[in-house]
């Protein structure tokens, strides 16, 4: 019969590892990320005095109608361009956007006209990214926070580190609860200021971690179904005229490519609706004063509010509160084009407690729900996290291999083994379900057993003590290179590869987005701007090649049997 201890000693032994590999192969990506979204938190300033000439204007009397706006972006960008949305100035100082479709764009982009409410002169035009309109320095920088640049292919990567975030958290939280009335730990060491950190940082983990999955590819449909189940998706305003409820919650940009949808058709009724018209291309500009006027007598508050007109000839007007700061201004009204009264409303007030927890959820984790406390307080956490990380590393660098240690670490599947079988049942239940739940994690974790069995497969090496190196980077390398020739000829080229395909990803993203975000052709590249970006890819590809080379260090040529003590 087994006893609780050994019972104990083997799932600590089993977090353990895991808690290892995840450190040692996802943790590269966790560091991107956090650096990545550091980078955007702090940035909204910049962004501000970047474009302020666009984003400002000097009040000069009383403002022009939002009508005599509207039709002064359209002679700008000509009268076929269809309007996206509008958003009239909130502030006294402050320009409108005239946001327009365009083929060519992608997936939550538009094209931003700004116009000085006052004399109607074009102050700006560039492409703006989702519902909180980012400019092309923050749009670049949130697309390399969540993707890499590299599309939905690269969006694996952040979902793999949101995925694993929360398990690393609770597991180290475990081995710090399991171990701590018997280790000491020096104060000043690399394992005290892991265990510190990971410590004070350990909510905010588990919140960057549920927060980052609602944003995913594969994870985020599961979680979206899973709200749509327990009806606890965000309300959305009823645009049907017939007063029918649509049948799902609306994408809102959906209508980016000019697509003409049928929300609201219902193919269950007995008797099909009459085909719908499609909607004028552009409304009358004078429209666009009348619904304002009508948004804001239903009671609208917020400064910041955003017009988009009917998609089609059932559909209504939308005018939505976009305030994302505290307290939440997100209410919003359907306004009928004809007698222009409102047809329907949704209040934050009225939102299902999950739906309000995931807008403050989602709000905080870019950042703009409390300003710029909300900013300090995020690059904090990801300056700590990423420090943390290398903290992880250095631990990892001086248990290294020894040239007289020939034992192998215990395997994560010598781990599991020993395990008694009704925990190994219920592991192996709770690893299914999280796989079906989180996919990235399920095919990573296949990945990880896969490498268990690999890396150990020739583990019984007899290594000459007899001759000894200097305990030196150099000298590491040369006792390796004595002792596993083939493996370090393997590691090196896997190590050549690497620079090249970082180098390569790095280059087209930094200097693709100042051409493609920016406009801004070679031709007309400074030296300092050759410079600069030259000075970008150098840096990016060195630390992202840093640690992406580490898992290969370890693949190739092992670890102290010390590592998983």
């Amino acid at each position: 019969m087994t006893s609780t201890g050994s019972v104990h000693g083997a799932l600590f032994t089993l977090i353990r590892r895991l808690h290892f590999y995840i450190g040692l192969f996802v943790a590269p990506f966790i560091f991107v990320a956090a650096l990545t979204g550091t980078l955007y938190v702090l940035t909204p300033q910049i962004e501000n005095a970047l474009y302020a000439d666009a984003l400002t204007t000097q009040p000069q009397g009383k403002a022009q109608p939002l009508s005599a706006q509207i039709a002064a972006a359209r002679a700008h960008t000509g009268e076929r361009a269809k309007i996206y949305a509008v958003r009239p100035a909130p502030g006294a100082t402050d320009t409108t956007r005239v946001q327009f479709t365009r083929a060519d764009l992608g997936a939550s982009e538009s094209r931003s006209v700004f116009i000085d409410p006052y004399t109607l002169a074009i102050k700006g035009d560039m492409t703006v990214y989702g519902t909180t309109g980012v400019l092309p320095f923050r749009m670049w920088l949130d697309q390399l926070h969540r993707g890499l640049l590299l599309g939905d292919v690269g969006r694996l990567y952040s979902e793999l580190a949101a995925s694993w975030l929360w398990i690393a958290a609770l597991g180290g939280l475990i081995l710090w609860l399991g171990t701590r009335s018997r280790r000491v730990v020096k104060k000043s060491g690399a394992r005290h200021w892991h265990v510190t950190l990971g410590l004070v940082l350990a909510a905010g983990l588990l919140f960057f971690s549920a927060t980052g999955l609602t944003w995913s590819q594969w994870a985020g449909s599961n979680v979206d179904r899973m709200r749509a189940a327990l009806n606890w998706m965000t309300p959305q305003v009823n645009t049907a005229l017939d007063g029918r409820a649509p049948d799902s919650a609306p994408d809102p940009h959906a209508d980016h490519n000019g697509s003409s949808s049928m929300p609201g058709m219902d193919m269950s009724m007995p008797m099909p609706a009459a085909p719908k018209a499609p909607a004028q291309r552009n409304r009358p500009d004078a429209d666009w004063d009348r619904v304002l006027s009508s948004a804001k007598a239903a009671g609208l508050q917020s400064p910041r509010l955003e017009l988009r007109q009917p998609k089609n000839s059932a559909s209504a007007w939308t005018v939505t509160e976009v305030d994302r700061s505290w307290p939440s201004h997100v209410d919003a009204v359907a306004v009928n084009p004809e007698t222009f009264s409102v047809i329907d409303r949704v209040r934050f007030a009225d939102f299902p407690l999950v739906a309000k927890l995931t807008r403050w959820g989602v709000d905080a984790h870019m950042g703009v729900l409390f300003g710029l406390p909300n900013q300090l307080l995020l690059a904090a956490f990801g300056l700590g996290l990423c420090t943390m990380i290398v903290l992880g590393y250095r631990m990892w660098w001086q248990r290294r291999p020894k040239q007289s240690e020939t034992s192998p670490a215990q395997t994560l599947a010598e781990a599991w083994l020993a395990l008694p079988g009704y925990i190994k049942a219920t592991s192996l239940l709770i690893a299914l379900a999280l796989g079906y739940a989180l996919p990235v994690m399920g095919a990573s974790l296949l990945l990880f057993v896969l490498f268990d069995i690999l890396r150990w497969r020739d583990d019984h090496r007899v290594v000459d003590a007899s001759v000894v190196y200097p305990d030196t980077p150099i000298g590491i390398m040369r006792a390796r290179f004595a002792v596993k020739r083939k493996e370090m000829r393997y590691f090196l080229r896997s190590l050549v590869v690497l620079i090249l395909v970082v180098g390569t990803v790095i280059t087209n993203a930094v200097i693709g987005g100042v051409v493609d975000q920016y406009q801004i052709p070679f031709s007309d590249w400074t030296i300092t701007m050759y410079i600069m970006q030259g000075l970008m890819v150098g840096v990016y590809s060195l630390v992202i090649t840093g640690l992406l080379s580490i898992p290969l260090w370890y693949f190739f040529l092992g670890e102290s049997d010390k590592q998983g003590e």
